[in-house]
């Protein structure tokens, strides 16, 4: 086994950061870890067990009873699983997506994830996306990226991926992201920020593949 390796990319929502960082994990055959997913999961069984999020106390109470793993579908894709139960497929909702971001002002929950990510990342070379990944889970990390993009470039592809799942529109989708930005940047504990020594890459008006094969071309191992 050759040496251990992490890949960080940071960013705000609909930067493009989650679907790029499963492709260059796949293109570097190492294992990919969605950290946002796993604040979600912790949302998900606050707001199913009628728990404020934004109730420190009352989440603080709960919190050692989130049993949360991150495991793989037999295809490879990440799974998150609450106890024994696959929880994947319902916590990519606008709700979701604001409550993970609530809960995760919380240092107890911030710590507590980070914790389990260090050890992964520890343990596996990995592509780790999320937004305090490089600035704070990984300071030390070998390569780090930061996607950005114009919002409303942003919400429209949010919005493509949602549209046919969820009864949404374009208007919402842009404001729920502007609301996140803020809530993520105005943290007390971990904001999203640009990491120190990452290559920031603006998506805006690049595609796909030009994305990735920029990331690649900045990776050398």
């Amino acid at each position: 086994m050759g040496k251990v390796f992490n890949v960080t990319l940071d960013g705000p929502g609909g930067s493009g950061k989650t679907s790029i960082a499963k492709a260059v994990a796949e293109r570097l055959n190492i294992a990919y870890l969605d950290t946002g997913a796993m604040y979600r999961g912790v949302a998900y069984y606050m707001l199913t067990h009628g728990i404020d999020v934004a109730d420190e106390k009352a989440v603080l109470e709960v919190l050692d009873k989130v049993d949360l793993k991150v495991t793989k579908t037999e295809s490879g894709e990440q799974k998150i699983l609450l106890g024994k139960k696959d929880i994947t497929s319902y916590i990519r909702t606008p709700e979701m997506s604001m409550g993970a971001s609530t809960v995760s002002k919380i240092p107890a929950v911030r710590l507590k994830l980070v914790d389990i990510q260090r050890r992964i990342a520890r343990d596996t070379s990995c592509v780790i996306d999320g937004r305090d990944i490089g600035s704070y889970v990984l300071p030390d990390a070998e390569f780090k990226f930061y996607l950005t993009a114009d919002v409303g470039v942003r919400a429209k592809r949010r919005y493509l991926e949602l549209k046919d799942k969820e009864n949404v529109t374009l208007e919402k989708v842009k404001e729920d992201l502007i609301a996140r930005d803020e809530q993520d940047s105005k943290r007390d504990f971990a904001p999203l920020v640009v990491p120190k020594g990452a290559f920031v890459i603006d998506t805006t008006n690049l595609g796909f593949d030009e994305v990735l094969d920029l990331v690649l071309s900045k990776i050398s191992i």
